[in-house]
């Protein structure tokens, strides 16, 4: 099974450029982020024709997610537990069944967090203190998941070009990477480092100062693993090459191969 996590930055924008990445990389399930669009609105027949079952959780012009998935998606939930108030559209699960496995895909979209210190910085770890109560939830159920997306958090100096750029960034702040690191001490595992070591491996090159040409990227895309699916783990990697093609995102998909 072979799940990506995508942060499109628009599907209008994207409308062509992601019918071709998946029309070339194949996944069974592409968790989107920042779809920008209401429900209705989301250009459905596309990839509906080309064999997806799909299903969103959108907001207009801003955030929104959304699940593509040749494979049953069963039991969707829209909305990260722990705030009935929170309005902004981040969070969507449902499960998937693979040939050996069902398999919970929960795609994210974590806040920036910026300007910190300030009241979004703090809506940032509010909203990590509730990703982990949901993981914790999922673990204690045994369940198979994988806890995928834009997390807008740089986890290690290794994985920003220029790490010192970004030391009073909400990205980079000890507050985040303590957060992402406390998720990981739940016993789950990521992914992409659980593959592949050492520095010079981005998701991330900003649309400003020749970041991709230059390389100067940071790894803010992750795919987190429970016990059951790190077992099941085959492969994780970073399409970087879409990076340099025709209109694209500043992020580029990262993927996981599972056994399931």
């Amino acid at each position: 099974m072979k799940i990506a996590t995508f942060n499109i930055n628009g599907i209008k924008a994207r409308i062509d450029a992601l019918p071709a990445w998946l029309k070339e990389a194949q996944p069974d399930v592409a968790l989107l982020q920042e779809i920008k669009s209401v429900d209705e609105a989301f250009p459905r027949t596309v990839f509906e024709d080309m064999g997806y079952n799909l299903e969103t959780h959108g907001q207009k012009s801003f955030n929104g997610v959304a699940i593509l998935s040749k494979l049953p998606l069963e039991d969707v939930t829209r909305g990260l537990p722990g705030d009935e108030t929170d309005e902004q559209a981040r969070y969507i699960e449902a499960t998937v069944m693979g040939d050996t496995a069902p398999v919970r895909v929960c795609g994210l979209y974590l806040p920036n967090g910026n300007p910190a210190p300030g009241p979004k910085y703090d809506y940032k770890l509010d909203w990590m203190a509730r990703l982990y109560d949901r993981a914790k939830a999922l673990l204690a159920d045994e369940t198979t998941f994988v806890m995928a997306g834009d997390y807008n958090i740089i986890p290690q100096a290794e994985d920003a070009a220029k790490p010192e750029s970004w030391r009073e960034d909400a990205l980079f702040r000890l507050e985040s990477r303590t957060a992402f690191r406390r998720l990981l001490n739940l016993g789950l595992t990521e992914a992409f480092r659980a593959r592949t070591q050492g520095p010079g491996h981005y998701s991330f090159w900003d649309y400003q100062a020749g970041a991709w040409n230059r390389n100067n990227g940071i790894r803010i895309d992750h795919l987190l693993l429970s016990p059951q699916a790190a077992d099941m783990l085959v492969d994780c990697q970073i399409d970087k090459e879409v990076r340099g093609r025709d209109k694209p995102s500043d992020h580029v998909p990262v993927w996981v191969d599972l056994a399931a």
